[in-house]
Parts: structure tokens; C-alpha cells; sequence
């Protein structure tokens, strides 16, 4: 058998233990070292063990990853995020699906402190469902708005997705992040028109909150956005000004978040030490799979099976459109059975080879790549945001409802991502003009 075809069984098998619902990260790591002491021995496969994880973990930029989650959980745990919607609510109630609305303007505005489509599900749903659930909106619109809304939470920066993908394909995170932040914006307004869409033909969905809130009241609801605003300046701002670099922004976020808590009264022992574990715990299992990542690449390149597959694609007679909606595709089939980081992580040794000669940007393709993945976080049968809101609900509401609720959605989803193929600049004019 030649290294080649060893290469390509390889992926052969790790494809049937994925199917078999053996951990990603495992399965990465035990076909990556086999594959390695079949083609090269066992000592080599043995060193590699103890030598590409150091390498890949001793990247100073992945030191942002538990400093971004940290950020993030410390918003969740303290509710930093409940004065954005309720801001949002008082000035949106009025017009037709106004809380629907709210709710994908407070699942924004957390995005921008987050990075994790589920935890900006989770911290939504707590407090914008019941609201719409006590003014008679629809079962179906307000948990599948809200779902939606969560993945916003991976496009607007700072995004983890973003992180590993700038770390893996050696670019530029911060231009990743200004591409993120036009793609987040695309979708937010994308999903307000479907809600007033839907509303409009059917107004019974979201009846008009008769409630008569004074201009004053509007005005002082603001103050309470003054957190996440807080945060998002002290970010963005010494970001862009180069104050610091994205690496360091997630400790300066982090170390925000916990001051901002202090000063509210909302952060104590118990609140911080959930968000010190959840932190650990979620940077433990994306460690462990960018690991199994890496050596999957060191084995396809040593085996030749990376370079045969991209060759294979490339040397198709077709054009590179053709290429990238065949990689759009598989990514959303992917989406249905995987979650999002295993699933980047998993293909980026085949797929980036392939991007890179097709002559389109990384940089974009970063972008759309994060959006595929994160439509892939509420497609059934996974859509992991989708049972993130069924627990939030419990038993007011059947997951199949939820499922039936971002179908309007999907479709506005499945038309961005063709805006953003169809019109690359869309993504790419602001990291164009900050360059």
C-alpha cells in the first residue's frame, strides 16, 4: 500500500469513528498517529505526539481563546447582558414584532462580548422568550428568533471560530474580525426582515405590546446598556487603535467584565468560580481537538493525501465558483451532524490547500466559512442552538416547533450566503480600508 492510499484510508476511518460517535478530538489524534507510524514508524509518530502539540500550543495567540470564553461567561453569570434587551424592548415594542426585534439587537449587542453563538442563545433566551411568551407572540417565532439570533454570536468579533481559523491558516485575526463585523451586521438586518416579513403577513404572530412607555423612560433605559457599551469600547477601541493586539484584547475584555461585574454588585464567588470551570472545560475540548487538527495535517502532508485530494479538486475542469459552492455544501451537511469547531477543525487541512489556489481571499473565506458553520448550529437533526433554547423553555415548547421556527431564517441565511460569494466585497471593503 503506498503512503498515499495509506493517507486516504486513513480518512476513511476517520470518517467511520466520527460516524460511530467517537470524540472528535480522539479519533483526530488516534488515526493522525497511527497513519504517521504506518508511513513513516513508530518513533517518528511517537515524537509527534509530544512535539506538534507543544508547537501548536505554545502559539501566543491561542492565549485569547480562554481569555474570550472567560469574557463571555462572566457576562452570562452576571446578566450584563439583560440592559441591552430591555433597552432594546422599550424603544422596539411599538412597531410590529418589536420584541422578536429586541431580541436580535440584545443578541448582538452580547455578541460583541461573547464569541459563542450557544452562550448568546442560552443568556438571550432567559430573558427575551418569557417576555414575548407574556405579550402572546408566537411559540414558533420567539424561540426560532432568538436561535437565529445566537449566531450572530460567532460573526460579530470577537469570535473563537474567527481565533482558530486566523491561528491555523496564519492570518491576520484583527482582519478577520472586520470582515466578521460586516457579515454580523448583514445578518442581524437580514433577520429584522424577516420577522417584520413574517409579521406583516401574518400579524397574529406577534401582537402589538399595548404598553405606553414615556420618551423618559426610553432615555433611562439607555443607562443600562452602559456595561456591554463599556466593554465593546475598551475592546474595539484599543484594538483598532493599536493600543493592544486581538491576543491581548480577550484579557483586557476579561479583566473588564469582572470590574464592570464589581461595580454592578452582580459578580460574587459562586457566579465567577462557574465561569472559571466553564472556561477550562470549553478551552480544554477545543485544545484537544485543534491538537488532533494539527496532526491530521502533519500526517496528510507526510502521506501525500493532502496533496493528492487538492490536486484532484483543483485539477478539475470547472470554474472556482463551482469549487466553493461544493465546499458550501459540504459544510452545511457537515453542520447537521457536527459541531461547528470539530467540523472547521476536521476539514481545514483538505480544504484550505484548495481555497488558497482557487485565487479567493482567506481572509473572506474565513468570514463565510464561520457563517456555514454557524447555520449549522440550528439545522436539525444537532442544532445545538436550537436544544440550548429547549432548555431555556423546557416543556412550553416542542423542539420540532423550535426547528419549524428558524425555517424563515434559513432562507434568509442560504441568500447572505450567496450575497457574500456573488459579492466578496461585501466582506472584504473594511478590512480593505483599516489595511
Amino acid at each position: 500500500m503506498s503512503d498515499v492510499q495509506i493517507g486516504l484510508a486513513g480518512i476513511g476511518v476517520l470518517m467511520l469513528l466520527i460516524a460511530l460517535r467517537v470524540p472528535i478530538g480522539i479519533a483526530l489524534i488516534s488515526v493522525s498517529f497511527f497513519g504517521i507510524w504506518f508511513v513513516i514508524g513508530f518513533n517518528v509518530a511517537w515524537s509527534s505526539l509530544g512535539i506538534i502539540p507543544y508547537n501548536f500550543g505554545s502559539s501566543w495567540t491561542l492565549s485569547s481563546v480562554p481569555m474570550f470564553l472567560l469574557l463571555g461567561f462572566i457576562c452570562y453569570h452576571t446578566n450584563l447582558t439583560q440592559g441591552m434587551f430591555k433597552a432594546a424592548r422599550m424603544w422596539l415594542s411599538s412597531i410590529p414584532g418589536g420584541l422578536a426585534i429586541a431580541s436580535i439587537f440584545g443578541s448582538s449587542g452580547f455578541a460583541a462580548v461573547s464569541g459563542s453563538s450557544v452562550a448568546c442563545s442560552a443568556a438571550m433566551g432567559r430573558i427575551a422568550i418569557p417576555e414575548m411568551i407574556k405579550y402572546k407572540y408566537d411559540p414558533e417565532l420567539a424561540t426560532g428568533t432568538v436561535a437565529v439570533a445566537g449566531t450572530i454570536g460567532a460573526l460579530i468579533p470577537p469570535s473563537i471560530i474567527m481565533i482558530l481559523f486566523g491561528v491555523i491558516a496564519q492570518i491576520p485575526i484583527s482582519s478577520l474580525f472586520l470582515g466578521g463585523i460586516v457579515a454580523g451586521i448583514a445578518t442581524m438586518v437580514g433577520y429584522i426582515l424577516v420577522v417584520l416579513i413574517r409579521v406583516k403577513l401574518n400579524p397574529a404572530l406577534a401582537p402589538d405590546v399595548n404598553e405606553k412607555i414615556l420618551l423618559s423612560e426610553k432615555i433611562h433605559a439607555l443607562k443600562d446598556t452602559w456595561p456591554i457599551i463599556l466593554i465593546m469600547v475598551g475592546i474595539f477601541g484599543g484594538l483598532f487603535s493599536g493600543i493592544f493586539t486581538p491576543t491581548e484584547a480577550g484579557a483586557v475584555g476579561a479583566f473588564l467584565a469582572c470590574l464592570v461585574a464589581l461595580l454592578k454588585g452582580t459578580l460574587n464567588w459562586s457566579n465567577f468560580q462557574k465561569a472559571i470551570i466553564e472556561t477550562l472545560v470549553t478551552t480544554s475540548s477545543l485544545l484537544i481537538i485543534a491538537v488532533g487538527a494539527s496532526l491530521l495535517t502533519r500526517f496528510l502532508a507526510l502521506s501525500g493525501a493532502g496533496n493528492f485530494l487538492s490536486d484532484a479538486v483543483i485539477g478539475l475542469d470547472t470554474s472556482p465558483l463551482v469549487i466553493i459552492f461544493g465546499i458550501v455544501i459540504l459544510y452545511l451537511l457537515l453542520g447537521m451532524f457536527l459541531e461547528p469547531i470539530g467540523a472547521m477543525l476536521l476539514t481545514l487541512p483538505i480544504v484550505l490547500p484548495i481555497v488558497d489556489a482557487t485565487g479567493f481571499s482567506l481572509i473572506w473565506f474565513g468570514v463565510l466559512l464561520t457563517k456555514l458553520l454557524e447555520i449549522g448550529m440550528i439545522t436539525p437533526p444537532i442544532g445545538m442552538n436550537v436544544f440550548v433554547i429547549k432548555g431555556v423553555v423546557g416543556n412550553l415548547v416542542t423542539t420540532s416547533q423550535i426547528f419549524k421556527g428558524i425555517l424563515w431564517f434559513l432562507v434568509m441565511d442560504v441568500i447572505l450566503v450567496v450575497l457574500f460569494i456573488a459579492f466578496p466585497d461585501m466582506i472584504m471593503w473594511l478590512p480593505r480600508l483599516m489595511e
